[in-house]
């Protein structure tokens, strides 16, 4: 399925023909025949050992996966960046998704970063490897999703979508700002997925043709 292969390629962000990326993705590939997983073995990785940047008060700012392999750190934007890569390194289908949320249940929104990731049997199942704390429990149990954030508040939402490439808005906010807590009081919101509207049609198409 040509279509696919754009979920599978390598790209600035998500660079994962970088030496350290492919060399984690086989280490961490090791030891499983199945993609499954495989795809779970990598999830678990990026969410327990990249210390999310925010939780830990952590810089510098990461985007590209590479980076954020090497700094051991990144907002869950640059996390999901890293997870698509070393799924992709393992010839797995992966994508970034978005979620519209409060931070204290109530405005401001901003958007969330997560992956999904195409399964045999399963199609594409999305997973959140912002990395787990208090009130946080997100797991790998496909067909099952175990996101780290429900959309319960008014305004909040699951976009449409598995973008093969970050939202522009998302890279503009990690590039312009220097450190952790920059990020923290730019957040990008709804106003940059609006600018990609246009492709949500299509992508759907897609989706449904390989569910």
């Amino acid at each position: 399925m040509d279509y696919m292969n754009k979920y599978l390629e390598s790209s600035e962000y998500i660079d994962w023909k970088d030496p350290a990326i492919l060399l984690k993705a086989k280490v961490l590939a090791k030891a499983f025949s199945q993609p499954q997983d495989v795809a779970k073995r990598c999830f678990e990785f990026v969410r327990d050992e990249i210390k999310h940047s925010w939780d830990y008060k952590l810089n510098p700012v990461t985007y590209k996966a590479s980076d954020v392999l090497k700094h051991g750190t990144g907002y869950c934007y640059a996390k999901s960046h890293l997870l698509a890569a070393l799924l992709r390194a393992n010839h797995i289908p992966a994508g970034l998704c978005y979620q519209r949320l409060t931070i204290t249940d109530e405005p401001p929104f901003c958007l969330h970063g997560l992956n999904a990731v195409y399964l045999e049997g399963v199609g594409w199942y999305r997973m959140d490897a912002r990395g787990n704390k208090q009130g946080v429990n997100a797991a790998f149990s496909p067909p099952i999703e175990a996101l780290a954030f429900n959309t319960a508040t008014k305004g909040e939402a699951d976009l449409p979508g598995i973008w093969t490439e970050p939202l522009p808005g998302v890279i503009k906010a990690l590039k312009n700002s220097k450190n952790y807590q920059e990020v923290a009081d730019n957040l990008p919101d709804i106003a940059d997925y609006k600018e990609m509207e246009g492709k949500i049609g299509m992508l759907e198409d897609i989706q449904k043709e390989v569910s």
